[in-house]
């Protein structure tokens, strides 16, 4: 399993910062911000002593929808959703794929992860879908 980059807690993940460790998927970072800020999500970064790396959460107001971690060339979106949840996933508009690998998914306690790696724009709107999906959720 590959492990966050962002792994210096004196180096907060600036554009720059990310442009870098990211490279080609750059583009698609920017692509979801632009896009998360539009449906008036918050990006908050925040260095975490457990894990000893920078994380993103995706805020509505103060609730956190989804995580954001940073690898090597491209980034996940990771939301969590419980058993109540599972028949409207299967009508979320989402990639085929990724509810499969949902279904699959092993629960953390009472939550079972949803997950997108996200390398090219194309993806960001699973990664939408699945936080606004999340939002909307009671």
């Amino acid at each position: 399993m590959e492990l966050p980059i962002l792994k210096d807690k004196n180096i907060f993940p600036t554009n720059e910062v990310l442009a870098d460790v990211l490279e080609a998927s750059f583009p698609a970072f920017e692509a979801f911000s632009a896009s998360a800020e539009a449906a008036g999500l918050t990006l908050e970064w925040n260095y975490y002593n457990d894990g000893k790396a920078w994380l993103c959460k995706v805020l509505s107001k103060k609730k956190n929808l989804a995580w954001l971690v940073v690898y090597q060339n491209y980034f996940r979106t990771t939301s969590y959703f419980t058993e109540k949840h599972l028949d409207r996933i299967a009508d979320m508009e989402i990639t085929e794929s990724i509810k499969e690998e949902f279904y699959r998914a092993k629960p953390s306690g009472k939550l079972i992860p949803m997950s997108v790696v996200i390398t090219e724009k194309e993806q960001v709107k699973d990664a939408l879908s699945m936080i606004l999906f999340k939002k909307g959720l009671k």
